[in-house]
């Protein structure tokens, strides 16, 4: 499984907050609609202008804050392909698996990487190839690679029980 797509990069601490903002947590239940604001704190560039496939690319600590399941579910549903950041928030971290959004911790990558980059990233190798370089990080296990490919844990389990 490999993806390849256009950087949106951002600094460090980026928080739940930024990435869904909070105004909207009890007024947009729709995922749709949650795609439509992600991001629009910090860069309203990239909800204009996002397109499936594309690929953000944070600093430290990705995802703190709140454990605000919208922050992950927004990107997930605005076609993010994969997040590779040099840290994440423990809790976004794991949200990100639930959803079965992919997600990398390369801060080699993430200093080589700049805005607007094309990006190739193939999970089976563990290989980020970004500028005529290649970044290695941990391959995901095939367990891990299911709940991506079944789009997260719930849908992979119903899968795996023969209830989906």
């Amino acid at each position: 499984m490999s993806v390849k797509g256009k950087v949106w990069k951002y600094g460090d601490d980026v928080n739940t907050d930024v990435i869904f903002p909070g105004k909207y947590t009890y007024t947009i239940k729709e995922r749709s609609d949650m795609a439509k604001v992600a991001l629009e704190d910090l860069d309203m560039e990239f909800n204009k202008n996002a397109k499936p496939g594309d690929i953000i690319v944070g600093g430290k600590n990705w995802g703190c804050g709140s454990s605000r399941e919208q922050a992950v579910s927004c990107v997930k549903e605005r076609g993010i392909a994969v997040i590779i950041a040099k840290s994440f928030a423990r809790i976004y971290y794991r949200n990100c698996f639930n959803e079965g959004l992919p997600i990398i911790v390369c801060p080699e990558a993430v200093d080589a990487i700049n805005m607007g980059d094309e990006v190739e990233v193939d999970f089976e190798s563990g290989v980020i190839r970004a500028g005529g370089k290649e970044f290695k990080f941990p391959a995901y296990p095939e367990f891990v690679q299911g709940l991506i490919k079944d789009g997260g844990l719930i849908p992979h389990v119903k899968k795996s029980l023969g209830l989906a």
